[in-house]
């Protein structure tokens, strides 16, 4: 009766066709197509979630570059990725392995980013999967046995793989790609999800020729970056994947590539059949800081103003919210979520940048935040019954200085060096905050010494989920911002945490394992991280059964 009421009260606050809100499964790597990352069980709440103990729990055994997936689980069975693009179908309700795909690279093979996974793609009986040498790889649902493997570019040609969770939408499985960082023409790809032949491919720096090329003076566009490395978003009433791109290359230095950039620092809305560009927002022109606009989109049905809005939630790397219409692409709103935030001074009504600080050539500058982003990739979440959203934010900042730097294929092209530094006047920190998803007014904030690096999670049961660099996996109440469970999983946490059920009885998974790029950074300013605890472990908690 409890997960039926939960299910019902989820109905009654939420939009009646894709209303954003997972129940028994957690069937796409947000949670929906909308990426709310929120769950209408409400099984666990805030009055028991202090009883809850582990279920059960699983050693991955592949330690290198830790756990940052977020698992998905459909029907009672968990799918599991590895940093090495190993795959694990597990029963959900306890833990048993029922098949394992093992991913083999190359003999010697050079990853150029990682080795990590942030999850796979479930669809049409196949299980997908981005891969370190850049293929996507189908294996049977049932089985684990392996399907069809696509390369999708020489990755020890342009220095880039997958490592994100693909997107299935229809009859087609689409990806990202790595490459924000080093000499690299980004893109969009979408394989038919049965055969995996290419379907289309949306280049995120157009061409000769293409709408869009102009804003790239010379051969820039050759080697312009334009990642597209996290997970997209679907309106399946407006048939548009919404995808996010990365940060032009060289990363400091823009004086060899003069323009606007386009489409990195965007978000991109493509027809899902064709791969068609419908509409763009550009949010960082002519990036010179490193603040990718790559991470997720999350899709919200709310009155503005008075009225209905279909909108475009985005929090890009420099700290800072951008709301659009997703229907237009027309800016709504914007907001930074960090206090120590120098690169611009805010934005005007049409959402242009102003008061920008760019660094100087041959110089220092200080800039705020630093490298790591006022919020790294990991995902926010939105609960249609607060009306909150909740994320996480980092202050720090960092001197940069940009230099010129010609372009190599496939090779790392920074244009400059940096140095993370503790903010003016206190030392770097970070946050959970609560906040108006439209207007970003904070409800609430919890402060925490060192960079939160995990996904959030919110529930129907008025929980807020995540976990921290030191190992602890904890609940908040979403309404106060008050903490009532906390578990020492013995890993810091990099992942997403997720709910479902399993006939009737709801469980809460994270998963365990420290590792990534923005971890390795954090020991510059925070010395005794070093000791934060790497791992690849899944821990699965749950109200203890009646009668035991």
């Amino acid at each position: 009766m409890k997960r039926v009421f939960g299910l019902l009260a989820a109905a009654l606050t939420c939009p009646a066709a894709d209303t954003g809100a997972t129940g028994a499964d957690w069937q796409h790597y947000g949670g929906t197509y909308r990426s709310w990352r929120y769950s209408s069980l409400n099984q666990i709440n805030t009055s028991n979630v202090r009883k809850i103990t582990p279920a059960w729990a699983f050693q991955t055994g592949d330690y290198d570059g830790g756990l940052q997936v977020t698992p998905l689980v459909i029907d009672g069975i968990m799918y599991l990725s590895t940093s090495r693009n190993h795959i694990y179908a597990l029963d959900a309700a306890t833990g048993r392995e029922l098949w394992k795909y093992t991913y083999n690279l190359p003999k010697g093979y050079t990853v150029f980013y990682g080795p990590w996974n942030r999850g796979v793609a479930v669809g049409h009986g196949r299980v997908y999967i981005g891969t370190l040498d850049n293929y996507v790889v189908a294996v049977d649902q049932k089985t684990g046995k392996e399907i069809w493997k696509t390369n999708v570019e020489d990755a020890q040609q342009c220095g880039c793989d997958i490592t994100g969770a693909p997107l299935v939408v229809k009859d087609k499985v689409v990806v990202g790609t790595t490459g924000g960082d080093s000499a690299h023409r980004g893109y969009i790809v979408a394989f038919d999800a049965r055969t995996g032949r290419q379907a289309w491919k949306f280049w995120t720096i157009p061409g000769p020729g293409e709408k869009g090329n102009e804003t790239w003076s010379g051969d820039s566009w050759k080697y312009g970056g334009g990642s597209s490395w996290m997970t997209g978003s679907y309106d399946e009433a407006l048939n548009l994947i919404y995808w996010s791109v990365g940060n032009p290359a060289a990363d400091f230095y823009g004086g060899s590539r003069k323009g606007d950039n386009l489409y990195t620092d965007s978000v991109v809305a493509l027809e899902a059949d064709s791969g068609k560009l419908k509409w763009h927002f550009q949010q960082v022109p002519h990036d010179v800081w490193d603040f990718d606009t790559a991470y997720e989109n999350i899709l919200l049905d709310l009155d503005v103003k008075g009225r209905a809005r279909k909108l475009l939630l985005n929090v890009n790397k420099g700290g800072y919210v951008f709301v659009n219409d997703r229907a237009t692409g027309e800016f709504v709103s914007g907001y930074p979520i960090v206090k120590h935030i120098n690169w611009i001074t805010g934005t005007d009504a049409k959402g242009n940048l102003v008061g920008r600080n760019e660094p100087k050539v041959g110089e220092t500058t200080f800039i705020c935040p630093a490298i790591g982003g006022g919020r790294s990739w990991n995902q926010a979440a939105y609960s249609p019954r607060t009306g909150l959203l909740y994320t996480t934010a980092i202050e720090w900042c960092q001197d940069v200085k940009s230099m010129p730097e010609d372009p190599v294929e496939g090779k790392v092209f920074f244009g400059g060096t940096f140095e993370p530094k503790h903010p003016r006047g206190e030392n770097a920190y970070s946050h959970l905050d609560a906040v108006d998803p439209v207007t970003g007014k904070n409800k609430w904030t919890v402060k925490y010494k060192y960079p939160m690096l995990a996904s959030v999670l919110a529930t129907a049961g008025d929980l807020v989920l995540t976990g921290d660099p030191e190992g602890f996996f904890f609940a908040l109440d979403a309404r106060s911002g008050n903490k009532l469970w906390s578990f020492q999983t013995g890993s810091g946490h990099r992942g997403g945490p997720i709910a479902y059920s399993v006939k009737g009885r709801q469980y809460i998974a994270t998963p365990s394992g420290w590792g990534s790029a923005v971890a390795g950074l954090i020991a510059q300013l925070w010395p005794e991280a070093e000791r934060f605890r790497g791992g690849s472990m899944l821990w699965v908690f749950a109200l203890p059964e009646e009668g035991k």
